[in-house]
């Protein structure tokens, strides 16, 4: 029977500098709960008996009360939350001129912390590759990850998913020139590159073991070494792959049908239900509330115009 969720058993164990810093943050939470607590006094103290504010205040915002002791209590509380996210893959995680991430993972990131009452300017976006994503939930570096992380079983044993939000598929990506490679029957011999950590890399051994596999920490390496001639192709997710292409148009292209499914999910701590649930039920709403769509079509839709229907969330339980 599996214990109750505490999120303080999820992060147990940290180095040094993780427990310092968490100190930091629990002594920062813990001031940010009392400022918050007098201004709510003082705005109760000036409205007298009158409640309509109080009712009419939209879903996700600070006047919504979650469960004592839950996830989303405490960061509400603290008024502060740290997503994981790729800072380099365009159109869903990429750090523009400004240092700042943007891409479709940021905006669904965004619907959450919104849903949550915290304000966009205390959302810090931590750097999360592939081969980090599960060692910075369990160590609580991060409080979620949105970071086209596809949900599957042997990430399930140590993390929770919620959603899916999007569902991609793994294909090829070669330069606009090349004419030998066609889909992934055509990788004997043949340079393959992928990530580190990754869904892709684990399946195209499988399903092309003669080719010969290149790893690296991200996706944009691969695309520098496709370029540049030291590998022939880079396999992932086509919708990663879309984002590598419109940063460097006319050098890559395409090749193949997708040969599998890769549901994007929200990394969180294992076993904490109620996040999960909130979660979910946030995804939900912004799918039937223009959310969404808002969040595809600024990102993604300026490659790929026509939305795929939202995909429906499941509570992915062990």
């Amino acid at each position: 029977m599996r214990m109750p969720f505490t999120r303080t058993r999820q992060r147990t164990a940290p180095t040094a500098p993780a427990a310092a810093a968490a100190s930091r943050r629990s002594q920062s939470r813990v001031a940010l709960a009392l400022t918050a607590a007098l201004v709510a006094s003082l705005a109760l103290a000036a409205c007298g008996d009158d409640d309509s504010d109080a009712e009419a205040a939209p879903a996700g915002t600070a006047a919504t009360t979650f469960p004592a002791g839950s996830t989303m209590a405490e960061l509400q509380s603290a008024g502060s939350i740290t997503v994981g996210t790729k800072f380099d893959q365009p159109l869903f995680g990429l750090r523009n001129l400004r240092g700042e991430p943007e891409g479709f993972d940021v905006e669904v990131a965004k619907i959450i912390t919104d849903a949550l009452g915290i304000p966009e300017d205390k959302v810090e976006f931590v750097e999360t590759v592939s081969a980090n994503r599960e060692p910075f939930i369990q160590q609580g570096r991060v409080d979620m990850v949105v970071a086209t992380y596809t949900i599957n079983d042997k990430r399930k044993e140590v993390i929770d998913f919620a959603g899916p939000y999007y569902v991609a598929g793994q294909t090829l990506m070669v330069r606009a020139d090349e004419t030998a490679i066609t889909g992934k029957d055509t990788l004997a011999g043949k340079r393959v590159c992928s990530v580190s950590g990754s869904t892709p890399a684990e399946r195209i051994r499988t399903e092309a073991p003669q080719a010969e596999l290149t790893l690296f920490d991200v996706y944009s390496k691969c695309a520098e070494a496709l370029k540049n001639g030291q590998v022939d192709a880079v396999t992932t997710d086509n919708a990663i792959l879309l984002g590598l292409m419109d940063s460097d148009p006319d050098t890559f292209k395409l090749v193949g049908e997708p040969f599998s499914t890769e549901p994007y999910g929200i990394g969180i701590a294992k076993g904490d239900d109620e996040f999960r649930t909130f979660i979910n039920e946030t995804l939900t709403a912004a799918y039937g509330d223009g959310r969404y769509e808002a969040a595809y079509e600024s990102t993604i839709g300026s490659v790929e115009p026509e939305m795929p229907t939202p995909p429906a969330v499941d509570n992915y339980t062990s």
